[in-house]
């Protein structure tokens, strides 16, 4: 899979609102909104997002105010720092490191995803028919 160019916003630079890119993104900026990507996602330790990330993997060394999902690997380094829940399939975190919110795998979500649909055509099954 061709991922694309890598995309930067800068130390000094705020924006308000959603990003949506391909490929890879560094951060060194403050963002107010939302960013989804399909590639690797590293936040600068001057970084912040103040909103929700989706990505395929995450490099955070500095905040995030918001939930953040990961498809593959997040990475928290020793001066990260992440206020929400993180939905993640791999997780490495530095001694340092602060997270506030809950921690979910993505398969166990999936399982109890199956679960509940299994449940829900068990008990659909089960009402009398008229």
């Amino acid at each position: 899979m061709e991922t694309g160019p890598i995309n930067f916003i800068t130390k000094g630079t705020q924006i308000k609102g959603n990003i949506t890119a391909v490929g890879d993104f560094r951060l060194d900026g403050v963002l107010q909104g939302n960013i989804t990507l399909n590639g690797k996602l590293v936040i600068g330790e001057s970084g912040v997002v103040t909103g929700n990330v989706i990505c395929q993997n995450a490099n955070i060394i500095g905040t995030v105010v918001g939930n953040v999902s990961v498809q593959e690997l997040l990475a928290l380094h020793a001066s990260a720092n992440i206020k929400g829940d993180i939905l993640i399939n791999k997780l490495s975190i530095e001694p340092g490191a602060t997270f506030s919110g809950s921690c979910r795998m993505l398969d166990e979500v999936k399982r109890e995803a199956s679960a509940q649909q299994a449940q829900a055509a068990q008990n659909q099954n089960a009402q009398p028919q008229k």
